[in-house]
């Protein structure tokens, strides 16, 4: 039996819950604080204003902010924030249009217009090679200390080869939802898990996804991701700024067993980013 038609379906069929709710975020994490301060919350709009969804996503250049495909495609431009704590941002409603923000708050925000990957489109039809990278480009720039940075080409491939793919630790950090079972919690706050490295090559991934373990563990206190989060991060080494992968899909609708992000240490992925950063 093909089981390739079953999983695209159930990924179309997440995305289409994304265009009405919230885009994939942290789930058996903690409060990150300002851990990853170049991790922001992206909140995005069409060319009239009308806000469609949010995703996380991740600084990598004053003016570069990355994402996934799936969030920034269909949009034409984004707000991003970068404060750890957003709980206080409200939604007014706005008749059948959708919604739009009443107020940003005290916080800062930076604008910027947005990009999908070329080749991305909402079918997925070059499956498992989803090309799920988008940019927004900023129109100010937002100067830190230290940004997120991309690895080197087949950084993932290397370590797979020294190490048992159980010993390779990946950190996740976004903002979104942080449980649907057995209670709902959908903090606007930015968290951070762990998890396990679990495969590169299957069906699903054939070196253009990496997956990745979502289970609690009393042990390791691992996690994964969830509704809320698409397009953030996946940190490698754990501890460091490296960015080794984009929060792109799931497999079911309770946040558990394993995710999928698109690579960012393979050439189709940092091309498209190398063009913004070459500006």
């Amino acid at each position: 039996m093909n089981k390739r038609p079953i999983v695209i379906l159930i990924i179309v069929a997440m995305l289409l819950l994304s265009t009405v709710s919230i885009a994939l975020a942290v789930t058996y994490g903690e409060p990150d604080g300002d851990g990853h301060p170049y991790v922001g919350l992206a909140f995005f709009y069409d060319k009239d204003d009308v806000y469609l969804w949010r995703c996380s996503g991740t600084l990598i250049a004053p003016k570069v902010f990355v994402t996934a495909g799936h969030c920034t495609f269909g949009t034409e431009k984004a707000v991003v924030l970068f404060d750890p704590d957003l709980e206080d941002i409200v939604y007014v409603e706005e008749d059948d249009q959708g919604y739009i923000f009443g107020e940003y708050g005290k916080h800062k925000y930076y604008e910027g217009l947005t990009y999908a990957h070329p080749d991305y489109n909402d079918y997925w039809t070059d499956f498992p090679n989803t090309h799920d990278v988008g940019v927004i480009e900023f129109q100010k720039p937002f100067n830190l200390k230290s940004y997120g940075a991309l690895p080197e080409l087949g950084a993932l491939d290397q370590a797979a080869e020294m190490y048992h793919k159980k010993d390779i630790i990946i950190r996740t950090v976004g903002f979104g939802d942080q449980s649907v079972v057995p209670y709902y919690q959908s903090d606007k706050i930015r968290y951070t898990s762990t998890s396990n490295l679990v495969n590169l090559n299957s069906a699903n991934n054939d070196g253009y996804n990496l997956q990745t373990s979502n289970n609690p563990s009393i042990v390791h206190g691992q996690g994964g991701a969830c509704f809320g989060d698409s397009g953030g991060p996946l940190f490698y080494p754990e501890d460091s700024n490296v960015m080794v992968g984009i929060v792109s899909f799931g497999m079911n609708w309770n946040c558990k067993g394993e995710d999928w992000s698109y690579r960012t240490d393979i050439s189709t992925t940092q091309d498209f980013i190398n063009s913004f950063l070459s500006k």
